[in-house]
């Protein structure tokens, strides 16, 4: 069983790594820069790193397409201002690569039925009243074919995306068993455990852009004054003590660690900073601490979105990089297959 691509990626000083984010919101949360893109960033420094706009997964969920269009370049110009650097990562639109549907397919006829039944993302989703839509079903298969077209050796995964990468990995061991070898099976690479970034209005919900309320979110392109008005209204308890205590003060120890995590500064020396003194001083430094930090991403955010043409020239050159890989995986999988080669 081929573990190893036919051709090795091109940079094999630097191992080559792959992620995306769909286009879903117009605009990251706290909880998703934190979550994700702090660790994009810093995985530049030691991967050959290919980071896409996932906007064919997005089609799963009926959007307005001047929406889909505008939180497309909303989020590639979200990942730059959060210190992906186009320089050294292809920043792209995974449409930009058709490849990626060409090599869904593939995937699609390799999947069992019963197999993509078993995906939980779908259960999940259709179970909370999702449009359940056949993309949605295969969407398993498109984001196998994501990976696997770029030869990634690792793929940084959440807990929740952790059965996606399964599904990958037997996909490819699957083509390669019964073609020869021809893809790389990727590794997940486990992301250092990131803060959990919980809600403003109920602390013991993790933040998210598509279940908690707007007062909840800390929103990246939120004014400064909005981002305030959200920190000094949120939830906390009866009590008085500042102290990291998530099972009985969930909403303070929210506080600590949005504190701590921008800071640098350890949730112990947080709490001795703040004994004896009240939850008001406590969300007013972390409102400061907040704004410190997005002040740059929102201006950085707006120079690239004042000019489209050059935000869209960045993602041309990123799906570019791309395609060339992407051209050399399908070659590949298009001869072990059997479809003939068009004619020059």
């Amino acid at each position: 069983m081929g573990t190893m691509p036919a051709q090795p990626p091109t940079d094999a000083a630097r191992p080559r790594i792959l992620s995306g984010m769909q286009p879903t919101s117009d605009s990251l949360h706290l909880g998703n820069y934190l979550g994700a893109l702090v660790n994009w960033v810093g995985l530049q420094e030691d991967f050959d790193a290919y980071y896409f706009v996932a906007d064919l997964h997005a089609l799963t969920v009926p959007t307005d397409p001047e929406v889909l269009r505008r939180r497309t370049r909303v989020t590639a110009a979200q990942f730059i201002a959060g210190g992906v650097d186009p320089e050294r990562s292809a920043v792209f639109c995974q449409s930009h690569v058709t490849a990626h549907a060409e090599l869904g397919w593939v995937m699609n006829c390799l999947t069992a039925f019963g197999e993509a039944s078993r995906m939980t993302q779908f259960k999940d989703k259709t179970a909370k009243g999702q449009n359940a839509n056949v993309g949605l079903f295969t969407y398993p298969m498109l984001m196998a074919a994501d990976i696997l077209m770029y030869d990634a050796a690792y793929v940084p995964v959440g807990e929740d995306q952790r059965q996606h990468l399964e599904i990958t990995r037997d996909l490819a061991e699957r083509f390669n068993t019964r073609f020869g070898p021809t893809l790389a099976v990727p590794e997940p690479y486990i992301l250092k455990e990131s803060a959990k970034i919980m809600e403003l209005t109920d602390p013991t919900s993790k933040m998210s852009g598509t279940n908690s309320p707007d007062k909840g979110l800390l929103l990246l392109s939120d004014e400064p004054n909005r981002l305030r008005k959200k920190i000094m209204s949120a939830v906390t308890d009866t009590e008085t003590e500042i102290r990291y205590d998530p099972e009985t003060k969930a909403g303070v120890s929210n506080l600590l660690v949005i504190h701590s995590v921008l800071t640098g500064t350890p949730v112990t020396d947080l709490e001795a900073q703040f004994a004896g003194r009240g939850y008001g001083d406590l969300k007013k430094a972390v409102a400061e601490v907040v704004l410190e930090a997005v002040g740059p991403f929102r201006s950085r955010m707006a120079e690239l979105l004042d000019d489209p043409a050059e935000l869209d020239r960045i993602l041309a050159r990123g799906a570019e990089r791309a395609a060339v890989v992407a051209a050399a995986t399908m070659t590949r999988v298009r001869d072990a297959v059997g479809l003939l080669p068009a004619a020059r």
